[in-house]
């Protein structure tokens, strides 16, 4: 397959899809995990229910919505629902420590043990750049297992984040649990737009796993802005046509793939 056959945001969203099983219960957003997401709902993984913080339970849109409240979001919904409601479905997926429940969330920073930072670049009080802050992540990342999107480069893959809006594995392995945090949850991986990053058993620092066929391990360790580990790296398998035409269908005006 020639690299044009497909984008970098195709095989991000397909390689998201992948990571979603029948049974999970996925908690989603806008952008490109929703576009996964949406695949995953359409393809392998029928049986999966998708939530969003709108309060619209087992959603599956014909066509990809710009926001959580856009009415395309509605269609074939399972349930409507006020948004306490969905709130209360994840308060109870979170004390029961369902393994079934997936979060995704983004942000703007992320560091080797995948703390992810939202809120603000530099000093908290005198900030470079104020952002917009948590929204649902934190709880999210508090108390369920997360996927995490971003852009691959050094600016967002640090050493050391300017303040943590969602937490990770803190750092290290006892980390969570010295915080008072639930220990068996936690980042279970991070999908860029040059490949895909776990984190080591023993350690819980982020390693690649996975990385597209138009780039490579060193690329991505020099994009990278801490040490990194490529030596468990596997090329990973672009979309296969039938999916890169469903996606260009979920999203055809290309908003987000």
């Amino acid at each position: 397959m020639n690299a044009q056959d497909y984008t970098s945001t195709e095989i991000q969203a397909y390689t998201m899809a992948r990571q979603i099983k029948n049974g999970n219960i996925v908690i989603v957003g806008t952008g490109l995990p929703i576009v996964g997401a949406i695949l995953a709902k359409k393809t392998f993984a029928p049986e999966c229910a998708l939530l969003v913080e709108a309060g619209l339970m087992d959603c599956n849109p014909l066509e990809i919505p710009r926001s959580v409240s856009d009415l395309r979001m509605m269609e074939h919904c399972a349930v409507k629902w006020p948004a306490y409601r969905y709130l209360g479905v994840q308060a109870n997926a979170w004390l029961h420590h369902d393994e079934n429940v997936i979060g995704f969330i983004g942000g703007a920073e992320i560091d080797p043990y995948g703390n992810v930072g939202s809120t603000s670049i530099g000093d908290y009080f005198r900030p470079k750049l104020r952002l917009p802050g948590s929204g649902g992540a934190n709880g999210i990342a508090t108390y369920c297992n997360t996927i995490i999107s971003m852009p691959h480069e050094k600016r967002h893959f640090r050493e050391k984040i300017d303040f943590i809006t969602s937490p990770g594995w803190i750092d290290g392995p006892d980390g969570r649990k010295s915080r008072h945090l639930p220990a068996d949850r936690g980042p279970r991986m991070v999908v860029s737009d040059l490949g895909m990053l776990e984190f080591d058993e023993k350690t819980k620092r982020m390693v690649l796993t996975g990385y597209y066929p138009f780039t490579s391990p060193d690329e991505i360790r020099e994009k990278t802005g801490f040490d990194l580990d490529v030596s468990r790296a596997k090329e990973l398998e672009p979309p296969p046509a039938e999916y890169r035409k469903l996606m260009r269908e979920i999203d055809p005006q290309h908003i987000f793939i």
